[in-house]
């Protein structure tokens, strides 16, 4: 298996500021996260502090980036990162049911807007999943339910529907869905997760039951997404060059903190790159050669 210097998981300003920089010092990355870039880039009307564009559209700083990156030869891996695990030398990406190897991660995913729901972080691992294609084997000719927050995770309940026996579609948004029609459609707000034998979805109008619950968002929790990484609130504890408190694992944009500013991201992106770079070459150094 191939295994990259970096893997950069983000494609907002943070996220593509990394790759670009990353690139430029020759380091082999590997960039995960959507083509149609950050959907809060995409969606702002106007953007006036990003130096040397005034008065862009979100949605043309967006091509922009994606402009810049086809440029420098840097694709965009869209599978769902479901976790990052510390292996010793290098990290393991699970992404779906592959899994992919980087001997140092950037974490620009942006920050979880919507507050965990009741039972969320309780159950998780025990019947609450993040990730429908890692885990949806598991439920195999069973009833799942999955709480979308965006049209994109529509994705993830199709493949559902595919293999289980029934899937119940929660969605957090108010464009309509384009499903098959296997999968019913549920346009009630999800209060809480319990468990009572099978899993419980509370909503203000009924009680749900389903064998598995999939909770898919924009951007995971990051401490879920690393285990044993520190964090504030929704942020991650990150020094002035990036650093985490896991080596090898840096953190940029939104996710290390406000203020939630395109052109702060984009330099912390560039920030988080160097620093990445440099925590390679000591490495490598100390070891003697570029040991895999």
């Amino acid at each position: 298996m191939e295994r990259v210097d970096i893997a950069i998981i983000g494609t907002g300003p943070a996220g593509v500021s990394a790759a670009l920089t990353a690139a430029n010092r020759n380091k082999s990355i590997l960039l995960l996260g959507s083509r149609a870039m950050s959907e809060k880039v995409a969606k702002a009307h106007e953007i006036r502090n990003y130096p040397g564009l005034p008065s862009i559209r979100g949605e043309d700083l967006a091509a922009a980036f994606r402009k810049h990156l086809e440029q420098a030869g840097i694709g965009i891996t869209e599978q769902r990162v479901g976790a990052v695990y510390a292996m010793g030398d290098y990290f393991a990406l699970q992404l779906g049911a592959e899994m992919r190897e980087a001997k140092a991660v950037i974490l620009a995913t942006g920050t979880v807007q919507a507050n965990l729901l009741p039972g969320e972080k309780e159950w998780l691992g025990r019947g609450v999943s993040y990730c429908a294609t890692c885990d949806a084997p598991l439920y195999r000719g069973k009833r799942a339910a999955v709480i979308g927050y965006s049209p994109r995770e529509e994705a993830e309940a199709a493949f559902l529907s595919e293999v289980c026996s029934e899937v119940l579609y929660f969605p957090v948004y108010r464009e309509e869905t384009k499903l098959p029609e296997s999968v019913r459609v549920i346009r009630e707000k999800v209060n809480g997760i319990e468990k009572e034998g099978s899993m419980i979805l509370r909503t203000a109008e009924n009680l749900y039951s389903a064998d598995g619950v999939f909770v898919l968002r924009e951007a995971a929790p990051p401490d879920q997404l690393v285990p044993g990484l520190e964090t504030e609130g929704p942020h991650v504890k990150v020094n002035r060059k990036m650093e985490t408190n896991l080596p090898g694992v840096f953190a940029c944009g939104d996710l290390a903190g406000t203020p939630y500013q395109y052109i702060k991201a984009a330099g912390e992106g560039n920030v988080a790159a160097i620093s990445a770079s440099m925590w390679l070459d000591k490495n490598r150094k100390e070891k003697g050669g570029d040991a895999e």
